[in-house]
C-alpha cells in the first residue's frame, strides 16, 4: 500500500462543479502528507478502467469527486477490494454522502475529512447492494419514479433538471399502477400492484427524497419501500412527505425489510430498474445485499 490517494474527478458534476471541486480536496490530501494523482476518463467505460487501476495498483484510498453518479462508479472499482472510499460531494444530488454523514459541497472540508480519517484509521464498513455484477449504495428505483427517468432520459428539452419536472407531469398525467411480482428473501413471491417499488440500501435518492427514510447502510438489510395503487391526487399529498420522511406513516404506503429483493412484473408491463440513478435495465432485476462491501472514510 503506498502513500498515493487516487482522485476520481467528473468535472461535468453539479454543473461544473466538480472540477472546482477537486483542487481543495487535493489540496487537503496534499496539506496531510498524501501524494495525490488525478483520475479523469473520457467517458464512464474509460474512468472505471482507471480507477480500477489504480485500485489494482494499490492506491491508498479512491477519493471520488462528484455526485452520485461518480460514487456509483466508484464503488464499482472498490467495493469488496478493501481499498477505502472517499466521497467530495460535488454532484447535484449527493444522496450517498447524505445518508453517510459526510460533508455536501463543501470540499475543502470533505478533504480534510477524507484526510484525518486516513491519517486516524477510520474506515466504517457499509453495506452495499448488488445486481448481477453491478454494485450500489443508495437506491434501486422501479416504477413511477423509474419511468420520469425514462422520460426525462428521451427528452431533448429543457435542459438540465427542469427536464425531469416536465417528465413528471407527464408521466402524472399517464398514472396507472403497474403490476408486481415481488420476492423478500425466501418467501413464496407475491403479486401487487404498486405505483413504485423502491428497494433501499441508503435512504434516499432524486436529491434528499427519503423514499426509505429508515434505511441503515450497514445493518445487512434493505428497506422496500411500496407505495400502492393511487390516484394523481393521492400521490400529489405523498410526494412532498418524501422529503421529510414520514410518507410511510399513509396508508398507500408499506414498507418491508428483506436482505435479498427479485422485481418482476406482470406480462405487458414495461418498468426498467435504476439504481445511484443509473440505469440498470428492464425487470426482472434481483437485488442482495453484501455486508462491508466497501469500507468508506468517514
Amino acid at each position: 500500500m503506498t502513500s498515493d490517494i487516487t482522485l476520481l474527478v467528473n468535472p461535468a458534476a453539479g454543473r461544473g462543479r466538480g472540477a472546482g471541486a477537486a483542487r481543495p480536496a487535493a489540496e487537503a490530501l496534499r496539506a496531510a502528507g498524501y501524494t495525490v494523482r488525478t483520475v479523469v476518463g473520457e467517458d464512464a467505460a474509460d474512468a472505471l478502467r482507471r480507477a480500477r487501476a489504480a485500485v489494482a495498483d494499490g492506491t491508498r484510498a479512491l477519493v471520488a469527486v462528484g455526485g452520485d453518479g461518480m460514487v456509483s462508479l466508484a464503488l464499482q472499482a472498490v467495493a469488496g477490494t478493501g481499498t477505502p472510499l472517499g466521497v467530495i460531494a460535488a454532484g447535484t444530488g449527493n444522496d450517498f454522502a447524505r445518508a453517510s454523514g459526510l460533508p455536501v459541497r463543501d470540499p475543502a472540508a470533505a478533504g480534510r475529512a477524507a484526510a484525518a480519517a486516513l491519517k486516524e484509521g477510520r474506515e466504517r464498513a457499509l453495506d452495499l447492494g448488488r445486481v448481477g455484477d453491478r454494485w450500489f449504495g443508495t437506491v434501486l428505483a422501479s416504477g413511477f419514479d423509474s419511468r420520469v427517468n425514462d422520460r426525462g432520459n428521451r427528452m431533448t428539452w429543457p435542459a438540465g433538471r427542469f427536464r425531469y419536472d416536465v417528465a413528471m407531469l407527464a408521466e402524472l398525467a399517464a398514472l396507472r399502477p403497474i403490476r408486481y411480482r415481488v420476492t423478500f428473501d425466501d418467501t413464496p413471491e407475491r403479486e401487487i400492484e404498486a405505483t413504485l417499488v423502491a428497494v433501499g440500501n441508503g435512504s434516499s435518492y432524486g436529491g434528499g427524497m427519503r423514499i426509505c427514510a429508515d434505511a441503515a447502510m450497514d445493518d445487512g438489510l434493505f428497506d422496500v419501500c411500496v407505495v400502492g395503487p393511487c390516484s394523481r391526487t393521492t400521490l400529489l399529498r405523498v410526494f412532498p412527505r418524501v422529503y421529510r420522511g414520514t410518507h410511510p406513516g399513509h396508508p398507500v404506503v408499506t414498507v418491508h425489510r428483506a436482505a435479498r429483493v427479485r422485481l418482476d412484473t406482470a406480462p405487458g408491463e414495461d418498468v426498467t430498474g435504476y439504481a445511484d440513478g443509473e440505469r440498470l435495465g428492464p425487470l426482472p432485476l434481483e437485488a442482495h445485499t453484501v455486508r462491508g462491501a466497501v469500507r468508506l472514510l468517514a
